[in-house]
């Protein structure tokens, strides 16, 4: 189970030692690519079910009129992000660097 599981994770680059180190799980670009229409979003978080398509992998994005709209006022009815992608995804590359440089 143990080798099953960690090459999942290893295939996905989804473990704690994924190659290549620069490849970084992006959790909204996952989302757009393989649930494009937001359906198994939509079916397991009922916060989003009327968020439109075009925001439903970024639902923070919304414009006070769509979070209206749809019911999902962003830090009250579904949580704000607690990481900003971009940023940590730069200072993690940044880091691995650094790392590969010391050597």
């Amino acid at each position: 189970m143990a080798s099953n599981g960690g090459g999942w994770q290893w295939a996905a680059s989804v473990g704690t030692d994924a190659r290549p180190w620069f490849r970084i799980f992006n959790p909204v670009a996952q989302g757009r690519r393989f649930d494009p229409d937001g359906r198994y979003v939509r079916r397991w978080v009922p916060e989003l079910a009327l968020v439109p398509t075009a925001r439903i992998h970024e639902p923070w994005r919304m414009t006070p009129d769509e979070q209206a709209s749809a019911g999902c006022r962003i830090g009250l009815d579904y949580p704000t992000p607690i990481v900003d992608h971009a940023a940590a995804r730069t200072l993690t590359l940044e880091a691995w660097r650094e790392l590969r440089g010391s050597r």
